[in-house]
C-alpha cells in the first residue's frame, strides 16, 4: 500500500523525512527552523571569536576563549542532532541518537565545568589555570561519556544488528537511553555546585561570570527533569518520544546561546579591571608568617614620650621601641689638630698700623 504524501512534501522524498516538510505535524516544521537557526547562530559566535580573540585585553577572558569555542561546537552539535530526532527512526538514526546525544551534552557540560572551576580559583584572588589546562579538563571531563557510548553502541550493535534500536520496545528504549546519561547528571550537578561556589570570594568581578554558568545550569536541569518524567513516567507513546526529545534539544542548546553565550561575550572585550586581581606582590607574599619584631604600637603619643624624657633625664628608653636609649642631642666637641702658624703668614709688605 502506498504511502499517502503529506501535505508540503515532495513525492520524491523517503517517508522517513516526512515530519520535515509536513503541514499537518507543524512541530516538525516549528523545531527544523529553530534547529537551524540555532546553528547557524552557534557558527555566526565561532567566527565572531577567531576575529575578537586578538581585542581581548583581559588575559584570564583569553584564556577562556579554546574553551568556549569547544563549546559553541558542542552547541552546534546538539541543534544538528536535533534532526535525527525529527527523523523518523531506523537503523540509521539509532545509532546516531544513542552515540551522540550523551556525548554532545557531555562536551558541553565539561566545558562549562572546566570554566566555572578557574572561576573558583579567580574569585579568590588565585593564579588562574592555562588556557591548555582548561581546555585539558573540558576534554578529560567530556572523555568519559565518549568511551560509555562507545562501549554500549558498539556492543549492542556488534551483538544484534544496526536496526536493534528500532525494534526495541518503546519503553525499554528509552530506559536504556536514560541510563546511557548518567555521566551527563552528574556532570550537572558537578557544574551546579562548582558555579554555585564562585559566589562565594572577595573578588566579585568574577562572580558575574559564575551566575551565567549557574544559571544555564539551573535551567538545563529542569528541561532534563521535565524530559526524563515524560519519558519514563508518564509513558506519552512511541509517537512522542521524538517530540519530547527534539524538543529538549532544541530548548536546551537555546539555554545554552541565550544564558551562557550572550552574556559571555557582551563581557568579551571590557577592558581588564585591576580590582578584579589582587597585587603583583600578593601572589609571592607569605600568608602564614608572624611578626616577631617592630611591633608598631600606636597607643603612645608622642606628648607622653617628651613627658618621658623631660621626668627622667638625658638618657631614657622608650616604653615598647627598640632596645637603643634614647638620649638627647650633646654638641658635639671638636677634636681636630690645630695647625702651626707661621710668624710671616700676616705679613702682606706692609708695616703693622700703616
Amino acid at each position: 500500500m502506498a504511502t499517502t504524501i503529506p501535505p508540503g512534501c515532495h513525492k520524491d522524498l523517503g517517508s522517513k523525512y516526512y515530519r520535515l516538510c509536513d503541514m499537518k505535524e507543524a512541530w516538525g516544521i516549528v523545531l527544523e527552523t529553530l534547529a537551524a537557526f540555532g546553528a547557524v547562530t552557534s557558527i555566526a559566535f565561532m567566527l565572531a571569536i577567531l576575529i575578537l580573540i586578538s581585542k581581548v585585553q583581559d588575559t584570564s577572558k583569553r584564556k577562556m576563549l579554546p574553551t568556549q569555542f569547544l563549546f559553541l561546537l558542542g552547541v552546534l552539535g546538539v541543534f544538528g542532532l536535533t534532526f535525527a530526532f525529527i527523523i523518523k527512526l531506523d537503523k540509521e538514526t539509532g545509532p546516531t541518537r544513542f552515540f551522540l546525544f550523551g556525548i554532545l551534552f557531555a562536551l558541553c557540560f565539561s566545558c562549562l565545568l572546566a570554566h566555572a572551576f578557574n572561576l573558583t580559583k579567580l574569585v579568590r584572588g588565585r593564579q588562574p589555570l592555562s588556557s591548555l589546562m582548561i581546555l585539558g579538563l573540558a576534554l578529560g571531563f567530556s572523555l568519559v561519556q565518549d568511551i560509555i557510548a562507545v562501549e554500549y553502541t558498539v556492543l549492542t550493535v556488534s551483538r544484534t544488528n544496526t536496526s536493534i534500536f528500532s525494534e526495541l520496545s518503546f519503553s525499554r528504549r528509552n530506559e536504556d537511553f536514560v541510563m546511557l546519561l548518567i555521566y551527563i547528571l552528574i556532570l550537572m550537578v558537578l557544574t551546579f555546585l562548582t558555579s554555585a561556589s564562585t559566589f562565594c570570594g572577595s573578588f566579585t568581578g568574577w562572580k558575574r561570570h559564575g551566575a551565567h554558568i549557574f544559571l544555564t545550569t539551573l535551567l538545563s536541569i529542569a528541561i532534563w527533569v521535565a524530559w526524563i518524567t515524560l519519558l519514563l513516567i508518564s509513558n506519552p507513546g512511541p509517537r512522542w518520544d521524538d517530540t519530547i526529545l527534539s524538543s529538549a534539544l532544541v530548548a536546551n542548546g537555546w539555554v545554552f546561546l541565550l544564558i551562557y553565550v550572550v552574556p559571555e561575550f557582551l563581557l568579551l572585550t571590557n577592558q581588564q579591571n585591576p580590582r578584579n586581581y589582587p597585587g603583583e606582590e600578593d601572589f609571592c607574599k607569605p600568608q602564614l608568617m608572624k611578626q616577631t619584631t617592630g611591633v608598631e604600637n600606636r597607643a603612645y603619643s608622642q606628648e607622653e614620650i617628651t613627658q618621658g624624657f623631660e621626668e627622667t633625664g638625658d638618657t631614657l628608653s622608650a616604653p615598647y621601641s627598640t632596645h637603643f636609649p634614647l638620649q638627647n642631642q650633646i654638641p658635639r666637641k671638636d677634636f681636630s689638630i690645630p695647625r702651626a702658624h707661621s710668624p710671616y703668614s700676616d705679613y702682606e709688605g706692609r708695616e703693622e698700623g700703616s
